[in-house]
């Protein structure tokens, strides 16, 4: 007997669990001031970045792969690449996340492994030495 696979994506609330943490961390990006820098480098309508990081965190946490499914194999550092992503970037881009983290997951070992997995996603994107 095959027992079901359980996914990050499952223990993260499946599709409407991850449009609450991607809304959420926009709404952060929105509100924090520790994070205007890294607000100003997208557009005003944050409506399409919604979308993308939601179909891209659909499939990166093991659920449907709608980001491949419409936009083709992510390559994040070469859609990345237009844009300054520094330490500061990158640190204000991990705060928002994990606050929105801290806020919807209450498993801490499972919260832990996601900001680990973040973090390191986070990093990756970096094309600034500073």
């Amino acid at each position: 007997m095959n027992l079901p696979t359980i996914t990050h994506y499952d223990l993260l609330g499946g599709e409407e669990g991850v449009l609450r943490l991607v809304n959420r961390f926009y709404d952060l990006m929105d509100e924090l001031p520790e994070a205007w820098e890294l607000r100003k480098i997208h557009p005003q309508d944050l409506q399409s970045a919604r979308d993308k990081l939601f179909k891209f965190l659909s499939g990166w946490l093991g659920g449907p792969g709608l980001y491949e499914a419409e936009y083709g194999h992510p390559r994040l550092r070469m859609r990345h690449a237009p844009f300054p992503v520094d330490i500061q970037m990158r640190d204000q881009w991990l705060m928002c996340m994990n606050v929105a983290l801290d806020e919807q997951v209450t498993d801490e070992l499972f919260k832990m492994q996601l900001k680990s997995a973040f973090a390191n996603v986070a990093d990756h994107m970096r094309n600034r030495t500073n």
